[in-house]
Formats: structure tokens, C-alpha cells, sequence
């Protein structure tokens, strides 16, 4: 229980840093750019998006912790990879293709998706680790 709490919050905490990479330094001119397509800083609902990474965040770790197999470092990178992927097609290109958004948008949502993913498997490979000479 007290290491998925951990797990949790690594990964919590790693995509609310790289969000901001991602989206403020990386992307910030794009969206200031296509102002039109987006809510006014003022009006964002970002108690709304903190909530919504962190039952994301609850989820990854549950999927984890509870149904993979040979758990630890590389199965943990390998399972945010492909994640990221899943994620990032859907955010990056499924976006891109019902919203006029520029394409290095739609690019930069999916490497930074893939990213955050496989980060967070590393976080849940790192920290939820079966005992030595344990398997699942």
C-alpha cells in the first residue's frame, strides 16, 4: 500500500513538471498562437485538470501494481511506453484530426505523452517491485 501511495505520487508529480515543460515552455507560443481554440487562462479549470492527472496517475499505478507480470524496471518502462503510445495517438493525432490545431502541436502532445508515459513506468518500476525470488 505505501509504496503504490509512492508510486502515485512520482507519478503525479512528474507529469505536473514535465506539463509544464511541455505545455508553458515548449508550447506556449503555439497556444498563444491558436488563442482562439482554447478558454481564456482565467476560465481554464486547472483544480479540474490536476484532479483528472491524478485518478490517471491512480489508475496507471492500479493497472500496474495489480496485472502486470515480472514486475520492475524494464517491464515498468515498457508498459509506460506502450501507454504513452496508446495515449499519445489519441491526444496528439485523434486531436489533430477534429481540431484545426497545427501539426507540431499534434506532434508535441504525442512525444510528450509517450514521454510522461514511460517515465511513469519507470516510477512504477522503480518503486513496485516484487520481492527477490518472488514472481507473479
Amino acid at each position: 500500500m505505501k509504496r503504490g501511495i509512492l508510486a502515485v505520487a512520482a507519478v503525479f508529480i512528474s507529469w505536473a513538471l514535465l506539463d509544464f515543460v511541455i505545455h508553458w515552455l515548449i508550447l506556449g507560443c503555439t497556444y498563444a498562437a491558436t488563442a482562439q481554440l482554447w478558454r481564456p487562462m482565467e476560465e481554464m479549470k486547472m483544480g479540474l485538470m490536476y484532479f483528472n492527472s491524478l485518478v490517471v496517475a491512480i489508475i496507471f499505478v492500479y493497472l500496474y501494481a495489480r496485472y502486470i507480470a515480472g514486475k520492475g524496471v524494464c517491464t515498468g518502462v515498457a508498459y509506460g511506453l506502450l501507454m504513452g503510445i496508446m495515449w499519445g495517438i489519441s491526444m496528439g493525432y485523434g486531436t489533430y484530426s477534429v481540431m484545426p490545431i497545427p501539426y507540431y502541436m499534434a506532434l508535441v502532445w504525442f512525444l510528450g505523452t509517450v514521454v510522461e508515459m514511460t517515465l511513469a513506468g519507470l516510477w512504477v518500476g522503480l518503486i513496485i517491485r516484487e520481492p527477490a525470488g518472488e514472481s507473479a
